[in-house]
């Protein structure tokens, strides 16, 4: 009987992470990489900074990180 709770727990616990980084690598893929085939720009367009101070901000907790504009 135990051993069903800790499956649903740990369940629980794995869809929940997993829908997390899945939305977050969505947000990451549409809004910050950029693509080859869209003339290295992104799926949703965003506007060029040229001027500022560059800073890291990480993203999937530190997997991987983008730098922009502030």
């Amino acid at each position: 009987m135990a051993d069903a709770y800790a499956e649903r727990v740990i369940g629980s616990i794995r869809r929940e992470c997993y829908d997390e980084v899945l939305s977050q690598y969505a947000h990451d893929d549409n809004d910050v990489r950029t693509h080859l085939s869209l003339a290295e720009d992104t799926p949703r367009r965003r506007p060029v900074t040229r001027k500022g101070t560059i800073v890291a901000q990480q993203i999937l907790r530190g997997l991987h990180h983008h730098r922009r504009r502030i």
